[in-house]
């Protein structure tokens, strides 16, 4: 992480708790691909109503969900032919790219008869929409899911509807020590709070990257490798590597390995390796979609395995989304609240600070400088928390304190002064 901090810098608020809106330069999952058929699917995108189908020829369509003529859903009307719509309140038909094809009692059709045709794009067993300026629609932006779809992967997912921000998901997701808490009887263990991990960024994306060595497994883990090695019940290396891509999708490396088996060298082979898919797209500015599936590595050809896993990660995220709900209402109670900051929350800090770029570009704000003192919440947080430590009887040099260099920040174990600094 770069950048100079300044004591201003230090003492400045995160942002507002309810933060902001969304990027619509962007893809956004709209739904799985299973999902979108010779029906008529209504969904909310960014605020914006969709309706979603597929011509007889297998193309996803995505149009407004409005007619022309009096802004009736056309979601209400019916599919005509290979490819038409038709408003369920007059009869008007629009084809694929929103233009009217047939106007009732009239043979002349209005130029400006025209509905809203959104970029989509199919990959990764999702149907993917561009809500913004369909001329910066690049399919290659489209985040890489390939594990969804690989023959070397197996798994299934489902879809979630959450009453929250889809940028709480987003924090949620960056910092998995809530695991220890939140879901203390499947997949938590006191480790991780206590293991160092470090965080790296780009422009787009930013990373996360935790080890727990010689750890006892989690039940949920530990069924997992037994799946391979059923007579292993020894101690185990487990990973978390995060992967976020602006806006909203994270990739998470996981899994757990036999201890001292050459795991953190890049020899899973002892091991069984997971990818937890999330992709939340926002329906509102205070609800998301949420699309995750969790694709595994080991006994592709189990399909009572694919139907646990799938389950079982389903009762892990419900724990989530009962916390992320209650925290949104706590939001909006609490409508001038600004967040404090702790050092595990410097991966979610740059997303923020990432999906604040993407707005400010859309909008043209020249607000460049209040992103660019978000962008120093490791850096500051090392300044406050050093001060802290320093004040502390002992040692004081072994608090939780975010280490940066080279663009890497890197957390130490055995916090010994908490941090509730208003970091940014």
């Amino acid at each position: 992480m770069t950048g100079s901090t300044s004591p201003a810098s230090i003492g400045r608020p995160t942002g507002h708790a309810g933060f902001r809106s969304f990027p619509l330069n962007a893809w956004y999952a709209a739904a799985w691909d299973h999902e979108v058929g010779r029906n008529l699917l209504p969904k909310t995108i960014a605020n914006r109503p969709v309706v979603l189908y597929r011509t007889t020829g297998g193309r996803p369509v995505a149009l407004a969900d409005a007619c022309w003529h009096r802004l009736a859903p056309l979601s209400m009307g019916k599919l005509r032919g290979e490819d038409e719509i038709m408003c369920g309140y007059h009869g008007i038909c629009y084809d694929p790219d929103g233009r009217a094809t047939f106007m009732p009692a009239q043979e002349t059709i209005n130029p400006s008869a025209t509905v809203h045709s959104f970029p989509v794009v199919e990959r990764h067993r999702y149907v993917w929409i561009w809500p913004g300026d369909p001329a910066l629609a690049d399919p290659a932006l489209v985040p890489d899911l390939y594990w969804n779809e690989h023959p070397d992967w197996a798994g299934d997912g489902k879809t979630i509807r959450v009453n929250c921000s889809y940028q709480l998901i987003v924090d949620n997701l960056m910092d998995l020590t809530h695991e220890q808490f939140v879901h203390g009887s499947s997949i938590g263990h006191d480790a991780l709070s206590e293991s160092e991990f470090t965080v790296t960024h780009t422009d787009r994306t930013v990373a996360v990257t935790k080890w727990m060595l010689g750890i006892e497994p989690p039940p949920f883990w530990k069924r997992n490798l037994q799946d391979r090695f059923p007579d292993y019940d020894e101690p185990v290396d487990r990973w978390q590597i995060i992967h976020y891509t602006a806006p909203s999708t994270i990739a998470i490396d996981v899994g757990v390995a036999k201890a001292g088996t050459g795991a953190p060298e890049g020899d899973r082979s002892q091991g069984v390796t997971g990818t937890v898919i999330n992709t939340m797209t926002p329906e509102t500015d205070n609800t998301c979609h949420y699309l995750w599936a969790f694709a595994r590595d080991w006994c592709l050809d189990k399909q009572v395995i694919t139907t646990r896993l799938r389950e079982g990660v389903s009762n892990v995220f419900f724990e989530d989304e009962q916390m992320l709900e209650a925290q949104q209402r706590g939001i909006e109670a609490n409508p001038d609240y600004d967040f404090y900051n702790l050092n595990i929350d410097a991966g979610s800090m740059w997303t923020r600070r990432i999906v604040q770029r993407m707005i400010d570009a859309e909008l043209g704000s020249d607000v460049g400088a209040v992103s660019d003192e978000a962008g120093h919440a490791a850096a500051a947080m090392t300044e406050v928390t050093g001060a802290a430590n320093a004040e502390l009887p002992g040692d004081g040099g072994t608090g939780q304190a975010a280490e940066v260099a080279g663009g890497v920040a890197r957390h130490r174990e055995q916090p010994t002064a908490g941090l509730m600094g208003r970091g940014l």
